[in-house]
């Protein structure tokens, strides 16, 4: 099935001239107009212009970059010129937003000779991990369709996985790539804070926020990671740190390095089936020549409490733009301009954005800001200098990805703190401002995928991909699909 090949084996075929962008293209668009009605993973269509894409790349028959003629899913936080954009809220789709510009990775993509396919399902705002909170519905497993895909891009891996395209984009902030990733049986990463543009990409926690790439491999990861990366003057926040070559990190060879495995993941309600999954990958790493060191991140058992203190406060901030006067949602005869916007808010927001706003608006205001906000970014300082040390110690901390296989729909319901505890492994990254990256390693007697992932220092993108390549070219999780 050309749908299901990787971006790396797409683009040797389309070189050759064995396949070409449209007939890709086209086995996506068939794909998704099959299966999405269970899966629920798109919530946009762009089929016409992305076929017309497809054909105007056929002519030219110049496949030079690898991403040429490849389609992807944009997860529904993006904004695409003229294509509707609406986080997956309410608040944005009475009318539907349509932006008048791109974000800038889209534009690096469309450069590169990529095809933007669909909009991709989203919790509201990317608030949530199971995409449970979106407008559109939840997003469904293609490996059991009664549980979820993860969140909050859980539209992309979703849809990844069960053949909608190439390759995805998403975000994360809170483990909003790669605990769906794992949960999907693909690949992902969070960057460093400042390697790739956010704009363009609706804000959830402005200091948290990180966009990235969602692939079947580690290889196709790097051929993503290095078309977005970089500088862009229209983000203040982006280093202008020049950009390696990510494809010379892919050298297989893991000789001499040093993996952490940090005392503090191994907890209680830790999956037995994922534990022993994690253990066998560091056990499969280390048989490469890679040195297994135990560490310890002493402060990461706060990363939960702090980093639901310090996100809510930062969405308090950014989803006071939505206020139903310049674009959105909108009610009629209004009794007064505060009745309007209690209106519009109270209608458009679903129950988690309501609950961070109101959760921030307290952690900020006078009487609290010192004994919450003002404490927790003090702690998200010690949680950072654990990281330094370790990083002193080792090349990069190998631990697991989610502490339960993907949960039934429903499951938490209810239960927000429960909701929350599914991020426990994924916390602590964000809010130190570092690389992580998600990878398949086994799967449950139930057939469920099981992930870990590759933790690296400020910049250490190579090493993750380098260490990420490297156990990909021993193992063969990454290469099983679904069969929908």
């Amino acid at each position: 099935m050309v749908n299901m090949l990787t971006i790396a084996e797409a683009h040797k075929k389309l070189r050759a001239g064995d396949l070409t962008s449209t007939d890709l293209v086209q086995a996506c668009i068939d794909q998704i107009e099959t299966h999405d009605e269970k899966i629920n993973a798109v919530v946009h269509k762009n089929f016409d212009q992305a076929l017309e894409t497809a054909k105007k790349i056929d002519t030219t028959g110049n496949f030079d970059s690898p991403l040429t003629g490849i389609p992807y899913l944009t997860k529904d936080n993006y904004c695409e010129k003229d294509i509707p954009s609406t986080a997956c809220s309410n608040i944005l789709r009475n009318p539907d937003y349509i932006p008048p510009f791109s974000s800038t990775t889209n534009k690096r993509l469309e450069d590169a000779g990529a095809i933007s396919l669909a909009k991709a399902n989203t919790d509201e705002f990317t608030m949530g991990s199971s995409t449970e909170t979106s407008c559109f519905g939840t997003t469904k497993n293609p490996w059991d369709i009664s549980r979820v895909a993860g969140g909050s891009s859980g539209g992309s891996t979703g849809g990844l996985a069960a053949g909608f395209s190439t390759f995805a984009l998403g975000t994360d902030t809170c483990g909003s790539i790669r605990l769906p990733a794992a949960y999907c049986n693909l690949s992902g990463m969070r960057v460093t804070y400042g390697r790739t543009s956010r704009y363009g990409v609706m804000s959830m926690a402005s200091s948290l926020d990180t966009i990235g790439p969602i692939a079947r491999s580690v290889e196709d990861t790097a051929i993503i990671l290095q078309a977005i990366s970089g500088h862009d003057p229209l983000d203040a926040t982006t280093s202008k740190n020049a950009v390696p070559d990510y494809s010379k990190a892919l050298t297989g060879d893991v000789n001499g390095l040093k993996i952490g495995i940090p005392k503090e993941y191994v907890i209680e309600g830790l999956d037995q089936e994922i534990a022993s999954a994690v253990n066998e990958a560091a056990d499969v790493l280390k048989e490469q020549g890679a040195e297994i060191v135990d560490i310890s991140l002493p402060h990461t058992k706060y990363s939960i409490a702090v980093y639901y203190v310090i996100c809510p406060s930062e969405v308090s901030s950014n989803m006071a733009r939505y206020d139903g006067i310049r674009y959105g949602h909108t009610e009629s005869d209004p009794e007064s301009l505060v009745d309007y916007y209690e209106r519009v808010r109270s209608e458009g927001f679903g129950d988690e954005v309501k609950r961070r706003i109101m959760i921030g608006t307290y952690a900020l205001s006078a009487g609290y800001y010192d004994a919450y906000y003002r404490k927790a970014q003090k702690v998200r300082t010690l949680i950072k200098r654990d990281f330094d040390e370790a990083f002193q110690q080792v090349d990069c901390i190998l631990a697991p990805s989610t502490p339960t296989p993907a949960f039934k729909v429903g499951a938490h319901s209810g239960d927000p703190v429960a909701m929350y505890l599914e991020d426990i492994f994924m916390a602590a990254q964000p809010l130190a401002g570092i690389p992580a990256l998600a990878l398949p390693c086994g799967f449950t007697g139930e057939g469920l995928p099981i992930g870990f992932q590759l933790i690296g220092p400020q910049w250490g993108e190579e090493v993750l991909l380098r260490a990420g390549d490297a156990y990909q070219r021993v193992t063969d999780h990454h290469t099983k699909t679904t069969s929908l």
